[in-house]
């Protein structure tokens, strides 16, 4: 077995992730060249260069510094950093057939795996039930993605004690990310825009894939006590559900320079996000009929929506005050999620890396003062992300 120094990985985990992301997917790539060519070429070639290209490989980091936190040291490092490179497989499989729902042009600043195929091809006006010959080959290419993500955790894991409770989070992990894609998908399609679904869209598709899991895989292999494990479960869907929301912030108001996707995109998507489900309540609650009619019009109109259209509902989302009040509840899930931390029996140094990650990944600079100002109004909210179940019955609430 290789010998990783933690201490090491420690001062650039994500390097450390890319390493054995390269090694892996070379391994890969030659497997599927020896299968046909025109395969490694046109779908294997795509995922080894799409998980490649990076991104802020949030999801390894929250692994590693999960096992760190948990006490995990160099008898885990090599266990860690394999897991840690299957949650970006799984982050790869999931952007590349959400671009192809969603019918999104560009990923990470280019162009994404259906419109390349596409491209390639000349095959843009061949219709298909799940889109184009592009969007067909990059579901398979989602696929492929998944393998290789179940196939580097066997091996991370393997012969370890702590395999079997490893593969119940993994399990679950997969299992959540695609339940929350079907909800997202299932709210546009029915046009179930309350907050109720948006909040727990959020918590299945980002809270626990994105945080929670990574966070509980990572202090899983190190071996962590129930007391540890349930802390840091309860961070990680505070810290997760403030993830999505102010990744929902960006999808609206954000840089294209700094998100890698078209300004307004998930408005003109129609998605189902908290932030449009609180701006249509208070208008609703206001009486703006206006306000209202501008959504809408605009929300899920996809191409038929311009850039003037756009800007009209970002007013929308700013004059109602559901930017602020989104903008609060963030700041508040992120400080609830820092005290859970700070309560528990974690590595002191770790822990602050952790906060450190988990403050960067929701964009939060500020102490929390301008969320304490709203507290009465979103503690009930913060109280329903806390008791959401593992295992939800019943379908949406």
């Amino acid at each position: 077995m290789r010998t990783v120094d933690p201490l090491h990985v420690d001062e650039d985990v994500v390097s450390a992730v890319d390493r054995v992301l390269a090694t892996m997917l070379e391994r890969r790539l030659e497997e599927a060249v020896t299968l046909d060519p025109l395969f490694a070429t046109d779908v294997a070639g795509r995922v080894a260069r799409l998980t490649l290209q990076g991104g802020r490989r949030m999801r390894p980091q929250l692994c590693w510094w999960g096992m760190r936190a948990a006490g995990g040291g160099a008898s885990r490092a090599e266990a860690a950093l394999g897991v840690a490179s299957a949650l970006e497989l799984v982050q790869t499989c999931a952007l590349i057939q959400d671009d192809v729902m969603d019918g999104s042009p560009l990923r990470r600043g280019g162009p994404t795996v259906h419109v390349e195929l596409d491209e390639q091809y000349a095959t843009q006006r061949r219709d298909r039930p799940c889109g184009t010959f592009g969007g067909a080959g990059a579901v398979l290419a989602g696929d492929l993605a998944l393998v290789w993500a179940d196939d580097a955790f066997a091996e991370a894991t393997a012969g370890s004690s702590v395999a079997v409770p490893g593969a119940a989070v993994w399990r679950s992990l997969r299992t959540e990310m695609v339940a929350g894609q079907y909800l997202d998908l299932h709210a546009q399609a029915t046009a179930d825009w309350s907050s109720a679904r948006a909040v727990r869209s959020a918590v299945l598709k980002t809270a626990l894939y994105s945080v929670e899991r990574p966070l509980v895989l990572g202090a899983t292999l190190a071996g962590a006590s129930a007391d540890v494990l349930a802390a840091l479960r309860k961070a990680g869907r505070f810290a997760g559900v403030a993830f999505q929301l102010h990744d929902d912030l960006q999808g609206a108001f954000g840089d294209p320079a700094s998100t890698g996707k078209p300004v307004g995109e998930d408005l003109r998507e129609g998605r189902p996000t908290y932030l449009v489900a609180v701006a249509r309540e208070r208008c609703a609650a206001a009486g703006d009929r206006a306000g209202t009619r501008v959504l809408d019009e605009v929300v899920g109109a996809r191409c038929g929506a311009a850039e003037a259209d756009v800007r009209r509902a970002r007013e929308v989302l700013d004059a109602s005050g559901a930017r602020e009040q989104v903008v609060a509840q963030v700041e508040r899930l992120s400080h609830r999620s820092e005290e859970v931390l700070a309560g528990a029996s974690l590595d002191g140094a770790a822990a602050a890396r952790l906060v450190r990650l988990l403050r960067d990944a929701c964009g939060r600079t500020g102490d929390g003062e301008r969320s304490r100002a709203v507290a009465s109004a979103a503690e009930p909210w913060l109280d329903a992300v806390a008791a959401f179940d593992d295992v939800p019955a019943g379908g949406p609430r």
